[in-house]
């Protein structure tokens, strides 16, 4: 029913000088996406207050509401084209008075978990990028043909959603940050089994993917009025260090059906995991972590395990923001099973003797399109020591690649024999025993095929020395500066 409407959509912004990448069109769609459904949503709510006899307080004023300046309407309800602005004088209302007015939300919201909190935050990261206003008129109209009333309607718009997130995880690695392939994510939620009353968390949530297919999970086992509350109030959380991805992560969070999500704009490796208590802690946690960055030596002074590997300083604190018992499932690269320097041979000895590490799942090489960067799952429980370790790599017949995604099918294998640990021509078992206890090395190789070398992929090494000759160049120049 949209999928034209998204289309053309992409066909405005690509002739919009303001907007140059995917990027840029995934965050000028969601900041309209938003207000429109912002608009459909204060709708609903009026007329259900009505119902009801009730008066009900609009959250944005009559000025500033999507029907006063982007839809404007005669009695009759086609488009007013002598009330709607266009040109510079539609730019000018947009960065002037519409930005501003929407910005301020963030200091009159009671709490970070209100919608008016998120309107704030939004716009107080986000810049209007259309420099035409005729361009943002044929925008404007498009979006406003667009529905958020049912939930076939909301379902088919966050499937264009996800393809538009897709596509822009496709364009470039900034933007594959924010993408983990969706069957990747559903067959971990398959493992890890949430429940209805268990608060699930990701630190570094991006585009949100997994609490959205989380909630896609859960939605069907919440039979009551109130286990449906739950799941849209109490379930899920996130934080988001980078301003275009928490606001990715917002909208697609919307378009799947929470209505205010709880996701915080915030650097979660800037918290001290000494200061994490019992109340912080969750049930579930669920994440792909962003690795291969830096952090400033500030930053890791949170964590007893010091390294600027961002991926193992995350590691590190979805640990201590696992309850007693809680469970978690994390990408991760394969060097971490086999890295011998100081801070990953300190955090395999910290998951094997404080969590049980029951499963590492070999992503198949391909899965991240665009990255050639070979990654395994983690799959743990808090609160007990790794007795064995079930393993499982399945060589595909075909490359993974742009013509031929990863699949729930893919993974359908591994999620059955999961189930039972089942040892099979693809999966087998670790005694912890069996792993030598001085590097607590994890890279386990196939017993079920002899033949197999553990060869590490040539990406893999080309990445490792140009990250290994840029850190050395720092190095000698932070040596020359002291000279």
């Amino acid at each position: 029913m949209f999928e034209q409407t998204f289309k053309n959509i992409d066909d405005v912004l690509w002739k919009e000088a303001g907007c140059a990448t995917e990027l840029d069109y995934a965050e000028q769609t969601s900041w309209l996406l938003f207000l429109k459904y912002l608009d459909d949503l204060e709708k609903a709510n009026g007329q259900k207050a009505e119902l009801e006899g009730k008066k009900y307080e609009y959250k944005l004023d009559s000025k500033h509401r999507w029907s006063a300046w982007a839809a404007p309407k005669k009695r009759d309800g086609s488009f007013d084209h002598d009330k709607a602005l266009t040109g510079p004088d539609l730019i000018e209302y947009v960065n002037r008075d519409l930005f501003p007015y929407l910005q301020g939300f963030k200091a009159r919201a009671t709490g970070p978990d209100t919608i008016e909190y998120k309107i704030g935050e939004i716009f107080g990261e986000i810049k209007n990028k259309f420099q035409s206003g005729y361009s943002l008129r044929d925008a404007l109209e498009l979006v406003d043909a667009l529905s958020f009333k049912t939930q076939a309607q909301k379902h088919e718009l966050s499937e264009l959603y996800e393809a538009k997130l897709r596509n822009m995880g496709n364009a470039g690695r900034n933007g594959g940050e924010y993408y983990t392939p969706r069957p990747l994510i559903r067959a971990m939620i398959q493992v890890v089994k949430p429940k209805i009353g268990e608060r699930i968390y990701d630190g570094a949530c991006g585009s949100a993917g997994f609490l959205c297919e989380a909630f896609e999970y859960l939605l069907p086992k919440a039979d009551s009025t109130k286990a449906r509350r739950t799941l849209q109030e109490r379930t899920f959380y996130g934080q988001e260090k980078k301003s275009l991805a928490y606001i990715l992560g917002i909208m697609n969070m919307i378009l799947h059906g929470i209505e205010a999500p709880n996701i915080v704009h915030i650097n979660t490796l800037t918290e001290n995991i000494t200061d994490i208590q019992e109340k912080d802690r969750f049930d579930i946690v669920l994440a792909n972590p962003p690795f291969g960055g830096k952090e400033r030596p500030e930053v890791q002074q949170n964590f007893p395990i010091k390294t600027g590997e961002t991926a193992y300083l995350f590691l590190q604190h979805f640990i201590k923001k696992q309850k007693a018992g809680g469970r978690a499932a994390i990408v991760i690269k394969n060097t971490f099973l086999s890295n011998t320097d100081n801070a990953s041979v300190a955090l395999r000895k910290e998951l094997l003797e404080n969590c049980n590490l029951h499963t590492v799942l070999d992503v198949p090489h391909g899965s991240f399109q665009g990255s050639g960067v070979k990654t395994v799952v983690l799959f743990f429980q808090k609160g007990a020591p790794t007795r064995k370790i079930w393993f499982y790599k399945k060589d595909l017949d075909r490359p993974l690649g742009k013509t031929n995604p990863l699949t729930d099918n893919h993974l359908k294998d591994f999620v059955s024999l999961q189930t039972k640990f089942a040892n099979s021509e693809n999966s087998w078992t670790v005694d912890v025993k069996d792993i030598d206890q001085a590097t607590n090395d994890l890279s386990a190789k196939n017993p079920n095929k002899a033949d197999e070398e553990a060869l590490r992929d040539p990406k893999d090494i080309i990445s490792e020395m140009i990250a290994l000759d840029a850190e050395s160049a720092k190095i000698l120049a932070d040596i020359g500066r002291t000279l």
